[in-house]
């Protein structure tokens, strides 16, 4: 038995294009099976890529914390009571909350029609109060300058610095705009900096439409007190940051009389949990398009074994002939299983070839129109999920030739030979 033997090729040719049609609709039902496995296995890769990357520098173990009504009465307070988080309160998790890295209080402006002014230019943009942790959590684009930093917190400077939403309104392409003067809901603060945050997470709205001042600076300008909006709280590395958000939460209730078990009082959004969420989304998605990709497929071959086994019984005289000459039963075997596994991977692989050719013109589309809000992104089939559909491309095959073997070898010489 060699698989190498030219007449024995030469015969499962033969054989194949004697029924061409009939062999053209068996191969149809393998070639669509793995083209909608190959698509299917591109438009998850691509949806788990645009998902990605909107959390692409974002520090992932990162918790926020905010405000609600208390859901409990505590110490004299009645329940529904309304709080507000204080400066004195980052102070106390800096220094009592071990497992901490950065904490990033923040304060919201809002936005509304004008409140930011360039020359004879205005438009409604989001304003924030940032502190410069805020840059080591959201990792920033720079176009022009720097961010917030140190100094202009402790000197409480009137600086700030735009997104690149409004530089692009409010400036020429290419103009500088570090040291001009906005008026920022009636103040005027001087532009230090053009950033834009690298992922698509928007923590008060996008920071391409921002205008992000000094924390200090914001709660003197705009007589916010000490108080604090959101709270952004980074752990360090190799930490349980679902530990550290309770101990954090655990903070802020004692700073501020709240019942230690009022859950409803202090708000929180875990980026960690929501990343393992989309993980274990992903994982899902992934072992569906294998479950739905695989069964096409076997429906196309179960048409390849049919098709042998019409095939073996119409060749039932001329199989009994070979056999009555001695042939033997490993030649028998050879010819069937490499006539089903030839049609199989044939078919399979120009359907493989066509879908990895759609993916790639679907991709080239998206390239060349870019949208950032897009979760749809480099639709591809990785090496390693071609190989693995090629190899059950090939044990599907190898698969579908057994039955018709089986009664292949079934067939005596004597009773093929008085067929008629």
């Amino acid at each position: 038995m060699n698989i190498f033997d030219i007449d024995l090729w030469y015969e499962i040719w033969v054989t194949i294009t004697r029924n061409k049609m009939r062999s053209l609709l068996t191969g149809f039902g393998v070639f669509w099976g793995i083209l909608m496995l190959v698509i299917m296995l591109g438009s998850g890769t691509a949806l788990e890529t645009g998902v990605l990357r909107n959390v692409e520098g974002f520090a992932t173990n990162t918790a926020f914390f905010f405000n609600e009504r208390t859901g409990k009465p505590y110490k004299g307070f009645r329940k529904g009571r309304y709080w507000n988080m204080h400066n004195g309160d980052i102070e106390v998790i800096r220094k009592t909350v071990a497992s901490v890295k950065y904490v990033s209080p923040m304060l919201f402006g809002g936005s509304a029609e004008g409140n930011v002014v360039y020359n004879d230019r205005a438009g409604a943009y989001n304003v924030r109060g940032v502190h410069p942790d805020y840059a080591k959590v959201e990792q920033q684009r720079y176009l022009f300058g720097r961010f917030v930093n140190d100094v202009d917190m402790l000197q409480k400077r009137k600086v700030c610095v735009i997104g690149t939403r409004v530089y692009e309104e409010f400036f020429r392409k290419g103009e500088n705009p570090i040291g001009q003067h906005i008026r920022v809901k009636g103040i005027y603060f001087q532009i230090i900096g053009v950033t834009d945050g690298v992922s698509g997470i928007r923590i008060g709205g996008r920071s391409s439409e921002t205008v992000s001042i000094p924390f200090t600076t914001f709660q003197q300008a705009y007589n916010q007190g000490d108080v604090v909006h959101f709270l952004g709280v980074t752990a360090k590395d190799g930490v349980n940051i679902e530990q550290m958000e309770q101990e954090v939460k655990a903070v802020l209730r004692a700073q501020n009389k709240i019942a230690p078990d009022d859950e409803q009082a202090t708000g929180s959004f875990n980026v960690a949990r929501t990343f393992k969420m989309f993980s274990s989304l992903f994982t899902g998605v992934r072992l569906l398009v294998w479950f739905v990709g695989i069964g096409t497929l076997l429906a196309g071959i179960v048409g390849v074994s049919n098709i042998m086994l019409v095939t073996v019984r119409e060749r039932t005289r001329e199989i009994g002939v070979r056999r009555a000459l001695g042939a033997k039963p490993s030649k028998i075997v050879m010819q069937i299983m490499a006539e089903s596994l030839l049609l199989t991977s044939l078919a399979g692989l120009i359907g493989l070839s066509v879908g990895v050719g759609l993916l790639d013109v679907v991709d080239t589309v998206l390239s060349a129109n870019p949208n950032p809000d897009m979760f749809f992104v480099n639709p591809r089939i990785d090496f390693s999920a071609a190989i693995n559909a090629s190899a059950v491309l090939l044990l599907s095959g190898l698969l579908a030739g057994v039955i018709p073997t089986w009664r292949a070898l079934k067939i005596k010489a004597i009773d093929a030979i008085r067929e008629e």
